[in-house]
């Protein structure tokens, strides 16, 4: 399976030389050099695992890793060219899950980066009435069987029970799951794929158990 990486590096060479050694390993990686475009970035909701500089352009790791931590757990391995105990406490308060000294290992931080994400796929199941969500692999199961989703209804199903019993705005959704900027494609884009995600996995899309709409409001999964 390939795993989407998020680097978050502002150092130029660097960043493109770890982007070509793990996009050469399979990885999906999208890289940035600020913390504000590389928040942005971990709103979509979109990676398994990130990559980050400890200082940044706009502020540093250990900032962007507090603002993140409130609401998401991504992995995060956080580089550092500081070699300091304090540093090191630092960051793991804050969440991160690994921390690296620069200069580092290539071969090491890619073996810490692959058992994080081996970690995480054997805790990352949700299961939810008759669906079993595999987060570590990106499959939905419904009944045992497995429900083709593309990427995009896989995010969109993800959201959904990520705020399961909350009502979700059509803005919500769009800015979360289509473009964070407010470039909408059009006003039908949730609706239409809504309709279709019903398709998929509801029993009777026509009378939908899970994803229900609260008129004039948007939608809601209902556990």
């Amino acid at each position: 399976m390939e795993h989407r990486l998020l680097i978050i590096e502002d150092d130029t060479d660097l960043r493109e030389g770890l982007s070509f050694s793990f996009s050469g390993d399979g990885y999906d990686v999208t890289e940035t050099g600020t913390k504000r475009d590389g928040i942005r970035e971990i709103a979509k909701g979109f990676y398994d695992i990130v990559l980050l500089d400890c200082n940044l352009p706009d502020g540093t790791g250990f900032e962007l890793c507090r603002e993140v931590r409130g609401h998401n757990n991504i992995p995060i391995v956080m580089l550092t060219a500081r070699d300091t105990e304090m540093d090191e406490i630092k960051a793991l308060e804050l969440g991160v899950n690994d921390y690296v000294s620069k200069p580092f290992s290539l071969g090491v931080l890619k073996a810490r980066i692959k058992r994080i994400l081996q970690e995480r796929s054997e805790t990352a199941k949700i299961v939810t009435g008759a669906l079993t969500i595999d987060q570590g692999a990106c499959k939905v199961y419904k009944r045992g069987e497995e429900i083709p989703l593309s990427k995009l209804e896989y995010r969109l199903l993800l959201y959904l029970i990520e705020n399961k019993n909350h009502i979700l705005s059509k803005e919500q959704i769009l800015e979360r799951i289509w473009d964070s900027d407010g470039k909408y494609v059009d006003n039908n884009t949730v609706s239409v794929n809504i309709s279709r995600l019903r398709t998929k996995i509801e029993d009777d899309a026509s009378n939908p158990v899970w994803i229900k709409t609260v008129h004039g409001i948007g939608y809601i999964w209902k556990e």
